[in-house]
Order: structure tokens, then C-alpha cells, then sequence
């Protein structure tokens, strides 16, 4: 089998040393070929030309951001080649994707668990959300955020841009932070579902694929606790933004069932094909971690059995 190794040199949990036990470890199992990625969207245009490189599977080293490049790039193959299988490895601060599938949090681990499903023919397929809107077309892995979660992902980059480390004590810091200057306090959006009355006057909405949403260290958040790769999407959004009711809902999160369906302001979907979130004003938006800009309006699709995982 022929595949293809790209690696995240930025990738914060790795050494070069671990990263060259695991490429070592690999390529004993597969004719692999490493490729580092050097700029942001190239795991995307390494993963879309390799069904007609001639791989047959794409592994990955990095965190949310490269497997949702990774991701984006495999769903790009044409239709007339054979779409290669994935493998992801941890290799960021919180690997939510990765985590959600069962594997390991140490790459090293990782990696055993990922050549005991090639030997052993173990693999899994999985569905993706897609979005669509006048300026986007992509899939994501795990959630995407209109307003708080996307502002402070748009933070926590321009604070890495400047040199700070991600980790989730910066997330929770600049969360906490927006909170109580109160910038994101705008009740703007509306959550369309099909065979759903609008549910409008909402201050942040949230897409999920899967649990959690996000981890807090080791400790999964989970809004909507119910949402599966193997079911359509589920939504969350804050109806009240009331300091401690906030405070309470994500101590529901952090529980160990997470947030209940129904409950004092907010409002939950569950296992919908399709929605779609509007803004009265642009408002930030991120998937996957990763914040895409200012959006007015955003469409949410299930898309069932994308991709093949291995591991």
C-alpha cells in the first residue's frame, strides 16, 4: 500500500524525534512518502492530489485545523479516481476530531492503534457537515460557531500570530475575557430548520457533527451530547446571556452526560439534515477550531458516509 505522510511542522504535542519514530514505525507497515507542510491550505492541496498520485491512504500529524485541510483536500478528489482512506494523528492542543473517534491523545499510542486497524482491515466511515454560503464551500469535522466561540478563536490566532502558544487556558481566558466586556452580547442570530418554526433573538449558535464541542483539558464540553458522526447534525445557541445561567449551562456541559435537550435559555436540534443560521449584521464564524471571517449567512448540510477512517 502507498501512503502518504503529511506532517504539521508546527504540530504542538510532537518532537522531531517523535515524529521520526512514528514516520519510522509507519513505513514499515507502508510504502509512505512524508510530506511537511509550509503554508496555510497546503495539507488541502497535498490530500486532493493524492488519489491521483497514485496513494491509496493519507495520514496526517497535526491538529483540528490540518485534519480539516486533510479532509477538505480528500473530499476534492475527482470522481473518476478512488478516493484514498485517512488515518489522523494527534498532534495539536485539543484534537477534538481525533479524540471523538476513540483514538489515543499521545501520537505515539496513536499510531499503534492506527497499524492495528491497516493489519487488521479495521475501518470506519464517517459523516461530515458541509457549508455553504456566498463565500464558503467546505466540509467541517466537528463543529462550526457563529459568534462567541468564533470570536475567541479569531483571538486565540491573532495572539499565535504574535508569538503565545495555543492551549486551553488561552481559550478559556479569552473566552471569559469577551464575556464580561460584553462585545459579544448581541442577540442577532436566527436558526432555520427545515419543518421547524426560526428560532430568532439568539446570542451565539453552534453546529456540531459530533461530541463534545470542545474539551477544557481533559474535560469534554458537551452542548449537545447526543450528536453522532454516524447521524445528521445537531445545534445548539444561547436564547438568554445572563451571566449565571451561562456559568451554569457549562458546568451542565462539563458533566459527565452533558447539557439536557431541553432547559432555560438555549435551544438544541438534534440529528437534522439541514439548517441554516443568519445574522442581522456579520457576525465571526469558525469551523473546526479554525475562524473563516464575517458571515451574514451560513447553510449546513449532513453529509452521510464521507469518509473512510482507519483506525
Amino acid at each position: 500500500m502507498r501512503a502518504l505522510f503529511i506532517v504539521n511542522p508546527q504540530a504542538t504535542t510532537t518532537t522531531p524525534r517523535s515524529r521520526d519514530v512514528i514516520v519510522g514505525a509507519i513505513a514499515r507497515d507502508v510504502d509512505l512518502r512524508v510530506a511537511v507542510t509550509e503554508y496555510r491550505d497546503h495539507a488541502r492541496e497535498l490530500a486532493r492530489d493524492a488519489a491521483a498520485d497514485g496513494y491509496e491512504l493519507v495520514i496526517s500529524l497535526g491538529g483540528d485545523g490540518t485534519v480539516n485541510e486533510v479532509v477538505n483536500g480528500l473530499l476534492s478528489t475527482p470522481s473518476e479516481l478512488t478516493r484514498p482512506s485517512y488515518a489522523a494523528l494527534p498532534g495539536g492542543s485539543a484534537n477534538v476530531f481525533i479524540r471523538a473517534l476513540g483514538l489515543p491523545t499521545d501520537p505515539v499510542e496513536a499510531t499503534g492503534a492506527v497499524l492495528e486497524g491497516l493489519r487488521s482491515g479495521r475501518n470506519r466511515t464517517v459523516g461530515l457537515g458541509r457549508i455553504t454560503s456566498d463565500e464558503d464551500d467546505r466540509y467541517f469535522t466537528f463543529c462550526a460557531g457563529f459568534g462567541w466561540d468564533a470570536d475567541v478563536v479569531r483571538e486565540v490566532e491573532r495572539q499565535r500570530r504574535a508569538g503565545r502558544r495555543a492551549s486551553p487556558a488561552l481559550y478559556i481566558s479569552i473566552a471569559t475575557k469577551l464575556f464580561m466586556q460584553g462585545t459579544i452580547r448581541d442577540p442577532g442570530l436566527t436558526v432555520e430548520v427545515p419543518g421547524h418554526d426560526p428560532v430568532s433573538d439568539l446570542y451565539f449558535a453552534l453546529v456540531t457533527n459530533t461530541t463534545p464541542w470542545t474539551y477544557a483539558g481533559s474535560v469534554p464540553v458537551q452542548p449537545t451530547p447526543r450528536s453522532r458522526f454516524e447521524l445528521g447534525l445537531d445545534a445548539f445557541a444561547l436564547t438568554q446571556l445572563h451571566t449565571v445561567r451561562v456559568a451554569r449551562l457549562l458546568r451542565r456541559m462539563m458533566s459527565h452526560k452533558g447539557l439536557k435537550p431541553y432547559g432555560r435559555g438555549y435551544v438544541t436540534w438534534h440529528d437534522q439534515p439541514s439548517m441554516t443560521i443568519s445574522a442581522r449584521r456579520p457576525r465571526a464564524f469558525q469551523i473546526d477550531g479554525e475562524y473563516l471571517g464575517m458571515r451574514k449567512r451560513v447553510n449546513f448540510q449532513s453529509i452521510p458516509k464521507a469518509l473512510r477512517m482507519i483506525g
